[in-house]
């Protein structure tokens, strides 16, 4: 049967790259006695890195979830840990796992204070409500110090952070922590902690005052508490709990514990320290989905929220799509509102079609265990499902509910693919739908013009880890190689000219001539074709094989071979025969006539603009300016963002930003992000036509 819905807790990990993570979740793992030796990250031995493109990289590409029933007295706890990566690239795998989960614990680098992917996710925790606290790890690195740990964070963060725990010994003496709370020390001389209530004399005068400041803080959350509290009677440990509990899930406390996941003990051995401590205080105080408001939900075109409810009506959100070796593909879901059972039918919302989930199971890394039940605010997996993909919402009816979810981050970053051999061309097509259908931060363009089939996404890495996918999972190789910048022509006069098509082999020949009257349009207006042929010099069926004969040739390219764009052609005369002359014979006149017009109308090589959204921090913004410029950018403007961020607007070459991603990413250490779309076509610099021979 499944878990109880008030001992359901959803816990994501998230933070900065090299934060420890992976190693804090395997840590977790470890003392709730699921694993029983401690894999590592650096050795592709973590449970929650099991794709072997996480193992050549050793870190994190995708969201992990893996279930810890933990016992704490009469009450055992399902805690549905979710491991996210750090890296830019894969920050929507990260964005998903704050919103499946009810807690996010951000993993703080003891030694490297806050740094830029915690501060970004930071504001994307806040942004949608979620209950958050503070795990700083690493105490026992070299230059590892709670206190400037503690400061980084509320200095980046803001208002709300209450220490819980205090370490004991920091650097290589680090050996334990005392819970503020209780105000008892946990000692992990020997491995695991062992609790007393005598404080090492070296700090119980700095336990004794943090002590006394979280007492404080927390009163003055309840009015019961703060009145016994000026009474001189202080609230005990589990009323402590229970108001922090609260702050947690209004969003207005942030508690904050410190450990090492991976400690080095003198006998070489890893041991985590303060570890045990997180489970049990997310337990106690962490929120059950119960404690929660309920689902937006869209129901005919309008936002409702859904309570939470067990037994109420089934609602899955599909938050994940995975390929397993052995099961094929498992589709990773959070029921949202009532209770599903193995062989249930629901249907999904996009499709209106009906799917079985007769494989429920949850996953530890890549071992798979079968479940029968999973109640509202649980998270399991089932296999074998058809046309279902990352984001679909399933209900075991046909009311049309659909649990919206906001756009992925933007693809910003694009390779030409190619494929390696025939039989990879065949086999190209199939393996990328799959691949979109589970990663929404993908985009596939298919561009007539270059005839190149671009794949877009997050970043270099991204795309790579994508084509190794593809490669491991469907046996395509393909080949990348740089996008190529769609240029266009346009004429510079107007001119008129003959178009005369003549071709005589014997019997019945072909004959057609067309004077047409060339003309530039403005930016943007295209091709445009009129006909002022007066007195049948050209009949009037075959006066629109001109125009598409022209079309032709503004396909094939103007002086510089690159298509032709906006210019009117206006037939003005012309001659047949009542014989010879045929669609296909003032076809090819109507395109002569533009091929004599070039010379004489002269043409303008035009590039593509792309209008950029630059944000960052402020003090990086004069150095994102200069960039823009450097690259051939129209500085537009500047808007105010979030948190002393700053939106520099600019128009900038297409040409100058094909790498964008990878250098703004670079030159501002990780702290900007920009969004680009195509603005319009303007003339390229005479001095860079020389780059054209590139193209």
């Amino acid at each position: 049967m499944g878990h109880r819905a008030d001992r359901i807790r959803n816990v994501a990990l998230v933070g900065h790259a090299g934060n420890g993570k992976t190693t804090l979740a395997e840590a977790l793992l470890y003392r709730a006695g699921v694993i029983t030796r401690l894999g590592r990250v650096e050795d592709g031995t973590a449970t929650t890195d099991a794709e072997p493109e996480e193992h050549s990289r050793t870190q994190s590409v995708r969201l992990s979830v893996v279930p810890i029933d933990h016992r704490l007295g009469q009450e055992t706890f399902r805690i549905n840990l979710i491991d996210t990566p750090g890296y830019a690239d894969f920050r929507e795998e990260a964005l998903t796992g704050l919103r499946i989960a009810d807690l996010a614990v951000f993993v703080v680098d003891a030694t490297a204070g806050v740094q830029t992917g915690d501060v970004l996710l930071w504001r994307a925790a806040a942004a949608m409500n979620r209950p958050r606290m503070v795990f700083v790890n690493k105490m026992d690195r070299t230059r590892a110090s709670y206190e400037r740990a503690v400061a980084h964070v509320r200095e980046h963060f803001g208002e709300g952070f209450e220490l819980v725990e205090i370490p004991i010994g920091e650097e290589a003496a680090f050996h334990g922590v005392a819970d503020l709370i209780t105000e008892h020390a946990f000692l992990y001389d020997s491995g695991r902690a062992v609790e007393t209530d005598e404080l090492p004399p070296e700090i119980a005068d700095r336990e004794h005052d943090a002590h006394e400041t979280l007492v404080e803080d927390v009163v003055e959350t309840q009015d019961s508490l703060l009145e016994r509290y000026l009474e001189g009677i202080e609230p005990t440990p589990e009323e402590l709990e229970a108001a922090l509990h609260e702050g947690v899930d209004a969003g207005t406390v942030f508690p904050v514990m410190c450990g090492s996941a991976a400690a080095s003990r003198d006998d070489g051995t890893i041991e985590p320290i303060g570890v045990d401590r997180l489970l049990e205080f997310v337990c106690h105080v962490g929120p059950a989905p119960t404690d929660l408001p309920g689902t937006e939900v869209v129901i005919a075109d309008d936002l409702f929220e859904m309570p939470f409810d067990p037994d109420g009506p089934l609602l899955l959100q599909v938050f994940a799509t995975r390929s397993d070796d052995y099961v094929g593909q498992i589709t990773m879901f959070k029921v949202l509102s009532g209770t599903l059972h193995a062989d249930d039918v629901v249907v999904n919302v996009r499709t209106g079609e009906k799917e079985r989930m007769h494989g429920l199971l949850v996953t530890r890394g890549s071992e798979h265990v079968s479940v029968s039940t999973v109640v509202a605010g649980d998270i399991a997996g089932v296999t074998k499902l058809g046309d279902v993909r990352t984001g679909d919402t399933l209900e075991d009816g046909n009311r049309g509910w659909v649990v919206p979810l906001p756009d992925p981050i933007p693809a910003v970053h694009g390779v030409a693919l190619v494929a390696a051999s025939p039989q990879d061309e065949d086999k190209m097509g199939g393996a990328l739908h799959k691949l979109l259908a589970e990663d929404r931060s993908l985009r596939l363009e298919r561009n007539d013009e270059t005839h190149q089939t671009i794949l877009w996404g997050a970043g270099d890495t991204h795309l790579q880890v994508v084509l190794d996918r593809m490669t491991r999972r469907y046996g395509v190789t393909l080949q990348t190689e740089p996008i190529t910048v769609a240029y266009r022509e346009t004429i510079t006069r107007p001119v008129e000219v003959e178009g005369r098509h003549k071709k005589q082999s014997g019997g019945r020949g072909q004959f057609g001539v067309a004077n047409v009257r060339f003309e530039p349009l403005p930016p943007g207006e295209g091709y445009a074709f009129e006909s002022e042929v007066v007195g049948g010099a050209i009949p009037k069926s075959l006066v629109p094989a001109v125009g598409a004969g022209i079309a032709d040739a503004m396909a094939r390219g103007g002086s510089h071979g690159f298509p032709l764009v906006d210019l009117k052609a206006t037939v003005t005369d012309g001659k047949y025969h009542s014989v010879d002359s045929d669609e296909m014979s003032f076809r090819m006149a109507g395109a002569i006539a533009l091929r004599e017009a070039l010379p004489q109308a002269g043409t303008v090589v035009l590039e593509p603009i792309s209008h950029l959204e630059v944000t960052v921090p402020g003090e990086l913004q004069g150095e994102v300016m200069g960039d823009l410029q450097q690259r051939r950018g129209q500085l537009e403007g500047t808007e105010l963002g979030n948190g002393g961020e700053v939106i520099v607007l600019a128009s900038v070459p297409t040409s100058e930003i094909l790498r964008y991603a990878i250098d703004l990413r670079s030159f501002t250490h990780g702290r900007g992000r920009f969004v680009a779309r195509h603005d319009r076509y303007q003339p390229l610099p005479q001095h860079l036509l020389g780059r054209l021979a590139e193209v």
